[in-house]
């Protein structure tokens, strides 16, 4: 039976399933297709441990995903409060890149599970947006940034990073995109 969403899991199924997590987001990142049973024998759980945790292929990929993009937002918190929201919005930027490269295997799982007909839709990346928008209106209220850039707006400019080929020398492409996209959001700002 699946766990209910609310019910705090006993420490060593918490542990279990985070070595699940682990260990496939490692393995499906290496291979789109990395059997379930392989993942749950390198996480050290058996089959019974590993299906109560996740149902299916699906809940595992989308429960990665999930997770994986928690991280790349909760660092906008991190990084707003040991720098000025102008260093921590580009700093941010440069987060998120090393997440999509780093994660190119990953999105082959997330497309396989999602591209099924009648299959689970790809969760949209509210946290990412939620932590783009928390950054903007740091921004917005030191005056960096023109006013009235939404987090749709932001993510959307720097769409462009997930064309780049994480195999090839993606960080200066992705520099001179995320630096224009900073002297764009710059222009007009008050303190212009």
């Amino acid at each position: 039976m699946p766990q209910k969403k609310d019910a705090p899991l006993r420490s060593d199924a918490q542990r279990n399933r985070e070595r699940i997590l682990e260990v496939a987001l490692v393995e499906l990142t290496r291979c789109a297709d990395a059997p379930l049973s392989a993942i749950a024998k390198k996480a050290g759980v058996g089959q019974g441990t590993f299906y109560r945790n996740f149902p299916n292929r699906e809940a595992l990929v989308l429960e990665i995903y999930r997770h994986e993009m928690q991280q790349v937002a909760d660092s906008a918190c991190q990084l707003l409060r040991t720098g000025p929201p102008e260093r921590a919005l580009r700093a941010w930027m440069d987060r998120l890149a090393e997440f999509a490269m780093a994660k190119a295997g990953l999105a082959d799982a997330i497309r396989q599970v999602t591209g099924v007909p009648g299959g689970p839709a790809k969760p949209e990346p509210t946290p990412v947006a939620a932590a783009a928008d928390l950054l903007l209106r740091a921004n917005e209220e030191a005056g960096t940034i023109r006013p009235g850039v939404t987090a749709d707006d932001l993510l959307l400019a720097i769409a462009g990073l997930w064309q780049l080929a994480p195999h090839d020398d993606w960080q200066p492409r992705a520099t001179r995109l995320f630096d224009l996209v900073m002297d764009g959001l710059r222009t007009g700002a008050p303190e212009d």
